[in-house]
């Protein structure tokens, strides 16, 4: 039901967009929880995402750059689906929320005057969404950032990384398989390339640094020209003490504050 559903909302907005010049692009999720559908034109883009985690149905959109969106998402709608209890029936009603938010005179007007972005030296990728990058190599890591992000606000990035990452990464170069190097080397240039500041501290100072030395040759034949030189300029912080976030708990909520005055 679900897909039949994602499938019937996107084929909706499809029609919604082709006349006003948008495509909809070939992509595949890296998140086992999300289904997502892209659509671009020259200047804009729109997505829709499905999150399995909390069953909410989300359109997107955000500016295109020479690489393509620019990944600065804005949501435009919000709907809950549940696959257990909606039918096609409201995925219709979602769908048409959706395509009328896409033709709206404003809309139709803001997608025409959008303006590519210029592609500059710093992304917009934080640190989370470099984690879920991951998740296409090490799918097991779903529970443990699911976990991060239910316990603490902002989200570690140095943190994460160093626990759960960094083992896998350095378990991965040392085994030293071809193809699994080159989905590695991909993820970790395309996130230093798209990456904010923090991201890309990461992936150069805590991911590539913590690589044993006598291994990392194997990995550098993978990074392109980019993060090559970056991580180069890097090594001179290894073994170095990279200073953690600082540890901010979520409030606990109500009940979880009654039962610790109850103990």
């Amino acid at each position: 039901m679900l897909n039949d559903a994602f499938e019937h909302i996107s084929a909706k907005v499809e029609a919604a967009l082709e006349p006003q010049g948008f495509k909809k692009e070939k992509i595949a999720s890296t998140d086992d929880g999300e289904l997502v559908s892209l659509y671009t034109s020259e200047n804009m883009a729109y997505s829709i995402i499905y999150d399995d985690d909390k069953n909410h149905m989300v359109l997107r959109e955000c500016p295109m750059s020479d690489d393509g969106p620019n990944n600065d998402w804005k949501t435009l709608s919000t709907w809950i689906f549940d696959p257990e209890r909606d039918t096609l029936k409201e995925a219709s009603s979602i769908g048409n929320d959706f395509c009328d938010a896409l033709s709206a005179p404003s809309a139709i007007k803001k997608a025409k005057q959008a303006k590519k972005t210029k592609k500059s030296d710093e992304g917009s990728a934080d640190p989370l969404f470099l984690a879920k990058r991951f998740m296409t190599l090490f799918p097991d890591l779903k529970d443990e950032i699911r976990n991060e992000q239910d316990c603490y606000y902002p989200f570690r990035g140095v943190t994460f990384a160093r626990a759960s990452i960094v083992p896998r990464v350095n378990a991965m170069v040392k085994e030293g398989k071809a193809a699994d190097l080159k989905k590695l080397g991909g993820i970790l240039s395309a996130q230093y390339g798209n990456g904010d500041p923090d991201t890309r501290s990461i992936i150069t100072i805590v991911i590539l640094n913590s690589i044993p030395e006598e291994d990392e040759a194997k990995i550098e034949e993978y990074l392109d020209e980019r993060l090559k030189k970056a991580f180069d300029h890097s090594k001179k912080y290894r073994y170095k003490t990279v200073k953690p976030e600082k540890e901010k708990k979520k409030k606990q909520t109500v009940a979880q504050r009654l039962e610790g005055m109850q103990k």
